[in-house]
């Protein structure tokens, strides 16, 4: 019993840590913004069409529900937006380069463009 409360005690000790792991942020973040893209990417080459919402994409994985709770996505004409919201706990500034964005779809995003 002893053991249980001083478990439950530690766990309520650290739930009001502050954990900042460096570089976290953007790590998640570029992850979550390349897997969103990863996938909204597969579904109009599957379906000829970007989908109106991130509902309809099809075949995820357990672990998807991550970059989908970590991104805001808007269908713009034939092609979309694209927003990151949030990496590991807090909103990171990305820099990709230009050639990325290259033959996709996305037309706006908070995402920076560096040409190499």
């Amino acid at each position: 019993m002893l053991k249980k409360i001083l478990a439950i005690l530690v766990i309520f000790v650290l739930s009001g840590c502050d954990f900042e792991v460096p570089g976290a942020d953007a790590a998640f973040g570029k992850q979550n913004f390349v897997s969103a893209i990863s996938i909204i990417e597969l579904h109009k080459l599957r379906n000829g069409v970007y989908p109106t919402t991130l509902k309809e994409l099809e075949f995820l994985g357990d672990w998807d529900g991550i970059w989908l709770s970590a991104v805001r996505y808007e269908k713009s004409g034939d092609g979309y937006n694209l927003y990151l919201e949030r990496g590991w706990a807090g909103k990171p500034s990305l820099e990709f380069p230009a050639k990325f964005k290259q033959g996709l779809g996305l037309k706006n995003t908070n995402v920076k463009w560096v040409n190499n």
